[in-house]
């Protein structure tokens, strides 16, 4: 349960036919191919839902790897020399255009977190693809770090958000 009318769930049946955020490239996946991911066990997808149960929002969460040479050497000098760690990758993320600019985004990845926090399977990071450097910025205010390598690319280890939510990180 998120609140304020909305809450998060796992993709069902709802109509997605009239979603409509504004990038075609995310529309069109989430109308016409999101679920052949998920039946092939590619992707989750979970949707944010109004009031109505109208979509909201959603956004695609996968099993991910990242490479231990694409972090930051700070960061890296501190992990074990494992070529690769595990992740959890938000593929795509999108809000309705009637819902944009009311933090539902960030929404959308706090509860990607709390996912990857609960998983039994040990995750090193959450990692996204930012579609543009409007969305690297978005994703760079709720902490993510950008991978040395790739710029559009970023990550947050769920270490650091277990510290920060436990009031260790400040």
């Amino acid at each position: 349960m998120v609140g304020d009318g909305f809450h998060i769930e796992l993709l069902g049946a709802q109509d997605r036919g009239a979603f409509c955020s504004g990038v075609d490239a995310l529309d069109r996946y989430f109308r016409e191919r999101v679920t052949q991911d998920v039946r092939r066990r590619v992707s989750n997808c979970f949707v944010l839902l109004d009031a109505e149960n109208q979509i909201a929002g959603y956004y695609t969460f996968a099993a991910a790897g990242i490479l231990l040479a694409d972090l930051p050497e700070s960061l890296a000098k501190r992990l074990p020399r494992y070529p690769s760690l595990s992740a959890g990758l938000i593929g795509r993320l999108a809000v309705e255009r009637r819902y944009q600019r009311r933090g539902l985004g960030a929404l959308l990845v706090v509860d990607a977190v709390a996912r990857a926090l609960r998983a039994e399977p040990a995750i090193y990071a959450l990692v996204v693809d930012a579609k543009d450097d409007h969305a690297a910025a978005f994703y760079a205010r709720l902490g993510f770090h950008r991978f040395t390598s790739q710029s559009k690319r970023l990550f947050i280890p769920i270490g650091e958000i277990a510290k920060r939510l436990s009031g260790q990180g400040e």
